[in-house]
């Protein structure tokens, strides 16, 4: 789960914000920290407690809703991950100095290799763990060299500097790195790879909710890291390049090595990314033809392969990436409120009884998410578009 919210448009939100935020970024970053987790402990444990993919719980609640439910996070998830594969391409292209395309297709083809391979989901696991602390190092290492101001960050993460004409976009920040982190698909990565493990039950339920929790720390961790790099950059009165804002951190706060290790870092992220989103896409059609069952990991690799197809054709800009975490903060709302309607239902979770408190906080998640994502749909989405 939290490799495949570490992705390219992850690195890009945290840079772009930062850079338009300053130290006040890390007020989004712990709010949204907040949010992510009233969403995911809620969707994992009723999830692995029903034993249901949460295109199955969707039908149990409303007939046919599964099917929507389906199609809205593959289509999300087609979206992320045409941005992961150029996200291969920049990180390979980079690191190594050949060109995107180069770049995006040798990543497609490991990616497909990695789940046609007969212990395909084992080593996704393995894979992806390794490559994930081989982000979070190399990100610390830049961190560290950027010489962030530590003092205000901490301060600003609760008493945040907005102008009142920034608070449209700071909501907009709020909303995109939700759905970045949490929203469409990624939430439901973790949750269902359990359901695969077999981790279900009630009686699997504290390893769920520490795993729910901890997949969120990591993605903490990693985006504080990065938006301490950018804030150490932007501190000392430079502005990282709008064309590629994630990378031009890395080169100003270690020079031409900090942006060899961009490259490295951008690609970890993103082939991981495109195996968690293409897995975890495919894993909401799986159950509804048993054709489908049977030939998931060819399917799995006929959609990196379309999402890579995609990117050959029309590229990737930075822009595309902000609007994809924020079109995800809208999905987040709908998948939740379905799934937190299922865990009242006893033809879906027995006798489990889910915790008030959790309701409560995933009810607030719904509304708080519904309410600030339609006020950046009217007021903010329009200028993404200019």
């Amino acid at each position: 789960m939290a490799t495949s919210a570490i992705g390219p448009g992850f690195l890009t939100q945290t840079a772009v914000f930062t850079t338009q935020f300053g130290a006040s970024f890390a007020c989004v970053i712990l709010v949204s920290i907040l949010l992510d987790i009233g969403a995911q402990v809620n969707v994992w444990r009723i999830v692995c407690v029903s034993q249901m993919r949460a295109q199955d719980i969707a039908n149990a609640v409303l007939p046919g809703l599964g099917y929507a439910l389906a199609a809205l996070i593959v289509f999300g998830g087609l979206a992320f991950n045409i941005g992961n594969i150029a996200g291969c391409g920049l990180g390979a292209g980079v690191a190594l100095g050949i060109s995107a395309e180069t770049g995006a297709v040798a990543g497609a083809l490991l990616a497909v290799g990695l789940f046609l391979s007969k212990e395909a989901t084992r080593t996704m696991d393995r894979f992806v763990l390794v490559l994930g602390f081989l982000m979070v190092g190399l990100t610390l290492y830049v961190a560290a060299t950027a010489r962030p101001p530590l003092g205000a960050a901490a301060l600003r993460s609760v008493a945040p500097l907005v102008e009142e004409a920034q608070r449209p976009a700071f909501l907009l920040a709020i909303v995109t790195l939700v759905g970045g982190t949490v929203g469409g698909y990624i939430t439901f990565a973790g949750a269902h790879r359990l359901l695969d493990a077999k981790v279900t039950g009630v009686g699997a339920l504290p390893e769920v909710t520490r795993s729910s929790v901890t997949g969120i720390l990591v993605t903490a961790c990693m985006r504080v890291l990065l938006f301490l790099a950018a804030l150490g950059v932007v501190a000392q009165g430079l502005t990282p390049d709008p064309l590629n804002p994630p990378a031009s951190v890395f080169r100003l706060a270690a020079g031409e090595i900090g942006y060899r290790l961009f490259g490295v870092v951008m690609w970890a992220a993103a082939i991981t990314s495109v195996a968690g989103s293409a897995y975890t896409s495919v894993s909401f059609v799986r159950t509804l033809h048993p054709a489908i069952e049977r030939r998931q990991n060819w399917i799995v690799a006929g959609f990196i392969l379309l999402s890579t197809a995609i990117f050959l054709a029309i590229g990737r800009p930075v822009r595309l990436l902000i609007l994809a975490g924020a079109v995800n903060g809208l999905i987040l709302p709908v998948a939740l409120g379905i799934i937190l309607l299922g865990a009242g239902r006893p033809k879906i979770v027995g006798t489990y009884r889910h915790p008030l408190w959790m309701t409560l906080a995933g009810v607030a998640v719904v509304v708080a998410m519904t309410a600030m994502g339609g006020f950046t749909l009217l007021t903010e989405f329009p200028k993404l578009f200019q």
